[in-house]
């Protein structure tokens, strides 16, 4: 029997994505990104200085943290307050090495960017979705400062975009909701910028194993889906 997508999605369908930028009023950028029924919202803040290892060197960083709020899912979610989970833990240092990918740290100078995600509601692919939606808050602040004149030229220099793919029930699927996460026989995270190269790729069987040919299919299916995303982040920042 053919996996039918409780959405009614074609395989290589992206569910609605949208991002509202501008979200709240003090931060540096912020965008509501909504990819279906998954929401995140991405805040950036900008302070000058950087971390003991860099200081004095001329160049700039970035640091992410990613939360699930408590009502995020059916059943809500412990605050992580003292001590972070694994999971919370690889997903913040996913976020920050996607989205370091995009910036030129000497353009940007001595100042440290702090993305948060934090996750309003999950259907899966809140990883991905914080990366897509961070780099779209990243670049609305980073255009504030090069308007204000505090930077003389904006120092990114690639996009990037992130989607999960998946295989259910011999199906390769693009960006999984919660129904087909949880029935993924094969689940992936994908990462690319904006020259559809690879910053990273989580591919893992969650039962036995799966073949290069499949991986390729899955890879061929995350590019296809990104190409669409990047388009999507370049109109929203147009706007």
């Amino acid at each position: 029997m053919t996996w039918q997508r409780p959405d009614g999605r074609q395989a290589n369908e992206l569910r609605p994505v949208s991002f509202e930028l501008d979200f709240t009023k003090f931060a540096a950028g912020s965008v509501l990104t909504r990819c279906g029924n998954t929401q995140v919202l991405c805040t950036v803040s900008i302070a000058d200085g950087v971390p003991p290892f860099l200081r004095d060197s001329g160049r700039g960083w970035l640091t992410a943290e990613y939360r699930m709020l408590p009502g995020a899912t059916p059943e809500r979610q412990r605050r992580e307050l003292m001590k972070l989970s694994g999971r919370t833990q690889e997903i913040q240092r996913l976020i920050g090495r996607s989205l370091r990918s995009t910036l030129d740290f000497e353009a940007l100078g001595e100042r440290t960017i702090t993305v948060d995600a934090d996750v309003l509601q999950a259907d899966a692919g809140t990883r991905t979705t914080s990366i897509t939606g961070g780099y779209v808050a990243l670049k609305h602040a980073l255009n504030k400062l090069v308007a204000s004149g505090e930077l003389a030229q904006l120092p990114l220099v690639k996009e990037v975009a992130a989607i999960s793919v998946g295989i259910v029930d011999g199906a390769a699927l693009l960006d999984l909701k919660y129904e087909e996460d949880v029935a993924a026989a094969v689940d992936c995270n994908v990462v690319l910028n904006g020259n559809l190269d690879i910053i990273e790729v989580q591919g893992t069987a969650e039962e036995g194993s799966y073949s290069r040919s499949q991986l390729n299919q899955l890879l061929d299916l995350a590019e296809s889906g990104i190409q669409d995303l990047l388009v999507q982040q370049r109109q929203a920042l147009a706007n």
